[in-house]
């Protein structure tokens, strides 16, 4: 216990030890069944007399503060008093303007609703953990990992040249181990990017509707940011900005809509970088899991001119908790990179970075996207085949990811609250900066064998609310 008293030369030492923990059982620093230090222990850290300590516990077991047990000790007894909150004189400090008040809503900060369409969220029930398990405890046995030293911010070796080959093989991505970067998930990636390239006032396009993150961080470093409008084929390159300085793009499975960009948009876009002094971020999130044609080369692939960073994580290939992600970097921005990262949280873990590399290496990362896949596939096809069969409603068709859309004309925010009662969890295609009205629907997390039953919710909201 660090116990702090404040002697100014006038007051009587039982007096200030009883006053001081008297404040600390009541302000809960001390809470319901602490053991205190034996009184000889605390009179000599505070300096004081025992016969000081002493008295001032006596007092505090006769007013109910603390209760003593022969042989056990002194313990600080179930205050009846409610906690009282730290007083301040003032409340001087604020975020400066622009910045966000508050965290945006999490999927962990609600329970799991009967009926549980939200995106972003992959089945746990799938992963593999004995073998992760066994994977993290062999990295983090002593001697392992050199623990007593602080490693390199830009991630383990063995991870990068792991993620490098991985991408070669599943997605045609010329990359190696020097060109990676490890973060800690898509965001982590954005951040050191803006960190890097970007300076308050400058343009960035994203594409509209999008991933509302994105959007937010760029906005809170100051940056002007641009919705860019998306077509059948993809982000509208002539709808781009005079003066853009990044564009950010989703162009495997567009996020939220689901259409990947055509070949043809995909070779405009670099076209139109090539030309100037401008960087693209191609965040690939969840392209593993693709249900019907083969996947487009990713812009990173056809880029000649090395505008292209290309940004993943394994959050949706594995699990969220892994909070492990990736960013293939240009040579030119490689060392700032990786500056970034040292400056803004040193390093990632290294045991679990180590562990993840033999998990990609031993061919586990690659046996559980094929074995997810097809259980997503089959999760695809219902959540389809059941919406198909409303017909107020227009599915946007989509081959690859975790979510399905579908376009409405009426009040979807309407049905999205009514439905939350209802244990129906899906989300306003409205949240994701549009105009246009509509739903996203997650099938990762949702138990297959529910998708009916919400769906025949969801089908019975739509005839209530025109």
């Amino acid at each position: 216990m660090d116990l702090v008293i404040t002697d100014d030369g006038g007051g009587e030492k039982t007096v200030l030890v009883y006053r001081a923990l008297r404040e600390a059982i009541v302000d809960g620093r001390l809470p319901a069944g602490h053991r205190l230090p034996p009184t000889r222990a605390l009179a000599a850290d505070l300096g004081v007399s025992r016969g000081s300590v002493a008295t001032a516990y006596e007092r505090l077991v006769a007013e109910g503060y603390l209760s003593s047990r022969v042989g056990s000790g002194t313990f600080v007894a179930a205050v009846t008093a409610p906690r009282r909150p730290r007083r301040a004189a003032a409340d001087p400090l604020r975020p400066r303007a622009g910045w966000p008040a508050s965290p945006a809503p999490t999927s962990g900060d609600q329970p799991k609703p009967r009926y549980d369409f939200r995106t972003g969220i992959p089945d746990v029930t799938l992963f593999p953990f004995d073998t992760w398990r066994r994977l993290v405890a062999a990295e983090m046995r002593a001697g392992a990992n050199t623990p007593g030293t602080y490693p390199a911010p830009d991630g383990h070796p063995a991870l990068r040249a792991a993620i490098a080959r991985y991408l070669g093989y599943a997605r045609s991505v010329r990359a190696t181990a020097g060109d990676v970067v490890v973060t800690n998930g898509t965001q982590h990636a954005l951040d050191l990017v803006a960190r890097v390239l970007l300076r308050a006032g400058d343009v960035v396009a994203v594409e509209e509707p999008g991933y509302p993150p994105a959007r937010r961080l760029f906005e809170a470093i100051g940056c002007r940011v641009a919705g860019v409008p998306v077509d059948e084929e993809g982000l509208v390159v002539a709808a781009l900005p005079a003066g853009c300085r990044l564009v950010y793009a989703t162009p495997s499975h567009q996020f939220p809509l689901g259409r990947p960009m055509s070949l043809a948009r995909r070779r405009e876009l670099l076209d139109w970088a090539r030309r100037r002094p401008v960087a693209i971020v191609e965040d690939d999130y969840d392209s593993e899991f693709r249900f019907s044609s083969r996947p487009l080369e990713p812009l990173h692939s056809l880029d000649e001119a090395g505008r292209v960073l290309y940004a993943g994580t394994f959050s949706k290939s594995m699990i969220p908790s892994i909070r492990t992600g990736f960013l293939v970097v240009p040579p030119g921005l490689r060392g700032a990179v990786a500056a970034a990262r040292q400056l803004g949280d040193g390093y990632g873990p290294p045991a679990i970075q180590a562990a993840l590399a033999r998990f990609i290496d031993e061919g586990q990362l690659a046996r559980h996207v094929r074995k997810a896949g097809k259980e997503y596939a089959r999760r695809h096809a219902a959540l389809t085949g059941a919406l198909s069969d409303i017909p107020e409603i227009s599915v946007v068709p989509s081959a690859a990811g975790l979510h399905v859309t579908a376009l409405w004309d009426g009040d979807s925010a309407a049905v999205v609250s009514v439905g939350a009662g209802r244990g129906l969890a899906i989300e306003d295609l409205a949240t994701y900066a549009t105009s246009q009205a509509g739903f996203v629907f997650g099938f990762g997390a949702v138990d297959p064998a529910l998708i009916g039953e919400g769906m025949a919710i969801f089908a019975d909201l739509l005839a209530r609310h025109p």
